[in-house]
């Protein structure tokens, strides 16, 4: 079958945009020809520095036939409306069809040739096409770089159109090679293996993958003849794969006398700035004075002049970077905290100093939770923002953290709290590892926990897809950092003092000291509460609240929070093959204990899974229905169904057997769930489950004796306490 080959041939694409493009050009052409009615075998596209290409192979040679059927106004309805519709569709009052009452119409579109229908299809995307950032260019056309040629050819021959009202572009068959190495000349093409092969000749790699493959087998080579290894950068290899056509990597001498800068400077800088790999020694693992480039040409002279030319420019980036380093280190980290105070971090959240200080107060909080020196752990959390000031770190934002551990141990501060400055940020993705020293899990939590609540605070959630303040990765940064550490943590309490914080260091309100605060509960909301049992506000306070915030409000998004954190571990205990609704039914306890949460869903995960544990939950719902239904009918019963059971009224044996082996096993759950051993706690929970049958089978709940039924109701009700002490089954799905 047929096959078009689309190549738009531009000024250079940034890399950065390429993968990007290549997905919206398939996506976009998709549903073009999905709404065609073009059906085909494949689709694909390919991005790389100068073009932007598409592939769809097995393309019929016509549309077919279609019938389209559409819905009009009533037969009575206003002329104006009838002939609007008659517009529309093209019709005549005669062509319509009508049936009970409502006019139809039929519109038969015979099928076109399928080359006749490409340009249609192809303009509005190009047009429309959706760049990051896009320059004008010709009359009306709009593109990442100005476009020179546009191949359209389907089955052997050139698509008739083009772009020449708008950008004075034809479609054509001709494209060219590589810049420089190519033959020089345009060359024309009659599909896409033909295309292909004369690119390749003309040295151009057109997938993007065969050109990282290409750089990563080249560079590693090139660095074992040395007898050195390539420092591997994923992302690194993704940029320069965009950046050159024929990608040849070679080897460079870097000044050895730069080395004594931090390894994370020199990296940085080559990969910043010029786009290169390190080099290692593989003996020391050190970075070697070596780095890899990737050219866009095979010189003639193996690449010596390349080298020598990006050796140069390097050795000017490093002395730069060093320029910084020895500045940094003349200034310190108290002119840099005094700089803090001139930078704001948001406009309603104060300067990043008073950040600072919220963060410094929230770490000494933590700190006995975790295990840290409370006043060692105010410190780091103290100083953990100041290289934010530094040279080094206004050159290359990446490293902040980084460096201030760097500047901390060349100032001769302890060594845990380098450590904590340089590890606060941790976890910063999925891949990355989780801090585990005391003092720098006090200040990583403490810096995402004032993240999280400021930003709540000021309702700036996130939306959708949209996170602009990475709530989110803070959040699961918590979460990990909890969980792999097996930290005891009172979030609710936690989030709470870091709200009271926001509020007397940021807005000022007159609380009392976080130290004589507390977190309590009234009539079943939270509440802060001096521990004198002092209302935390008095009506002064309340005058001196900023507009628009109030101590009930942080009250609120604590619960939000919580809430937010409960969506982050569901997603993360789903990537572990956890349920979602396990979760939810865990988190309706009210339990604010990561670890105890994740631990009571991995039981009972594993309890639902067994075949006691499903009996019981098909229990649990048939006894939790038949208490809904009759509080339906006697709704001033329902206070009383928590009520004791009274043993003489139990006249059936099934009924006495599951009251006795409550009253026995209740006790045990409650023992086990002080203990945390949840597997325990469902194994004796599990023990109702024959007894459980065994009264649904032979005992009529509904009893014609009141005082029966309502007995019998009462051991129902107690089947349904015991299963939520161990989780709220209602929300268990399945």
């Amino acid at each position: 079958m047929p096959s078009l080959l689309l190549e738009i041939f531009s000024e250079e694409i940034p890399a950065r945009m390429q993968g990007g493009a290549a997905r919206d050009l398939e996506r976009l052409f998709a549903e073009r020809f999905r709404e065609a009615g073009l059906a085909h075998e494949s689709l694909r596209t390919f991005a790389g520095p100068r073009r932007l290409t598409l592939v769809v192979d097995g393309l019929p040679a016509a549309q077919a036939d279609r019938v389209e059927e559409r819905k009009g106004p009533r037969a009575n309805a206003p002329e104006q409306a009838l002939q609007g519709f008659l517009r529309s569709t093209g019709l005549t009052r005669e062509q319509l069809e009508e049936r009970d009452g409502v006019l139809f119409a039929r519109i038969e579109r015979p099928g076109r040739p399928t080359g006749d229908v490409i340009w249609e299809i192809t303009w509005p995307v190009l047009l429309g096409f959706p760049w990051p950032k896009s320059m004008r260019w010709g009359p009306m056309m709009t593109w990442v770089r100005p476009v020179k040629r546009i191949v359209c050819v389907f089955d052997g021959k050139i698509v008739q159109g083009g772009l020449g009202g708008v950008a004075g572009i034809e479609f054509s068959n001709v494209t060219q090679g590589h810049r420089f190495m190519g033959s020089g000349e345009p060359f024309s093409v009659t599909g896409f293996e033909d295309y292909r092969r004369k690119l390749a000749e003309n040295f151009v790699v057109l997938e993007a993958a065969e050109r990282k493959a290409r750089i990563l087998e080249r560079a590693r080579a090139v660095c074992a003849e040395a007898g050195l290894e390539l420092v591997e950068d994923e992302g690194l290899l993704e940029e320069v794969g965009g950046l050159a056509e024929w990608p040849v990597p070679i080897l460079g001498d870097m000044d050895p006398a730069f080395l004594d800068l931090p390894p994370e400077v020199i990296r940085t800088s080559m990969r910043t700035h010029q786009k290169y790999f390190a080099v290692r020694d593989p003996n020391t693992g050190r970075l070697a004075p070596r780095f890899v480039a990737v050219a866009n040409i095979e010189a003639s002279d193996g690449g010596a002049a390349i080298a020598a030319g990006n050796a140069r420019v390097l050795s000017a980036r490093l002395n730069d970077a060093r320029f910084f380093w020895d500045e940094d280190l003349k200034a310190g980290f108290e002119p840099w905290l005094e700089k803090l105070k001139g930078v704001t971090f948001h406009a309603k959240l104060g300067t990043v100093a008073e950040r600072v200080e919220r963060i410094a107060a929230l770490a000494r909080e933590i700190a006995p939770l975790v295990g840290a020196d409370p006043d060692t752990a105010a410190e780091a959390a103290r100083l953990c923002k100041a290289d934010l000031a530094s040279g080094m770190v206004g050159e290359f934002p990446e490293l902040q953290g980084v460096m201030g551990g760097y500047y901390a141990r060349a100032k001769g501060l302890a060594p845990e709290i380098a450590d904590a400055i340089r590890d606060h940020y941790k976890p910063q993705g999925p891949g990355d590892t989780v801090p585990t020293a005391p003092v720098t899990v006090a200040v990583a939590l403490a810096d995402k926990l004032d993240t999280l609540v400021g930003f709540f605070a000021i309702d700036e959630k996130p939306t959708g897809s949209k996170d602009p303040y990475a709530l989110r990765r803070a959040a699961l940064g918590v979460i990990r950092t909890v969980l792999e550490g097996g930290l005891r943590i009172p979030l609710r309490e936690q989030l709470a003092s870091a709200f009271a914080l926001l509020s007397v260091k940021t807005w000022g309100r007159p609380i009392a000291r976080l130290s004589d605060l507390e977190v309590g509960e009234e009539d079943g909301h939270l509440t802060l509460v001096e521990k004198d049992e002092l209302a935390a506000l008095r009506e002064q306070d309340l005058q001196a609240d900023p507009p628009g915030f109030t101590v009930e409000d942080d009250l609120r998004n604590v619960e939000a929070l919580l809430a937010f954190f409960a969506d982050r571990l569901k997603i993360l205990l789903r990537d572990e093959g956890k349920r979602h609704d396990l979760v939810d039914a865990v988190f309706a306890l009210g339990d604010d204990d990561l670890v105890r949460i994740a631990a009571r869903v991995e039981a009972l995960s594993e309890f639902l899974s067994s075949e006691d544990g499903a009996n019981l939950l098909a229990g649990y719902r048939r006894a939790t229905n038949i208490l809904k239904a009759e509080v339906k009918k006697h709704p001033a019963e329902e206070a009383s169904y928590t009520e004791a059971v009274d043993p003489a009224r139990l006249s059936e044996p099934a009924e006495r057997a599951l009251h006795e082996t409550l009253k026995n096993t209740l006790p045990e759950v409650e023992q086990q769930l002080g203990l945390e051993d949840f597997r325990g706690a469902m194994a004796a929970l599990s023990r109702l489950r024959g007894p459980v049958d065994a009264f649904f089978d032979q005992v009529l709940v509904n009893d014609a004796d009141p005082a029966v039924r309502l007995n019998r109701l009462r051991l129902l009700s107690q089947i349904r306490a015991a299963a939520d002490r161990i989780a709220d089954f209602s929300l268990i799905a399945g």
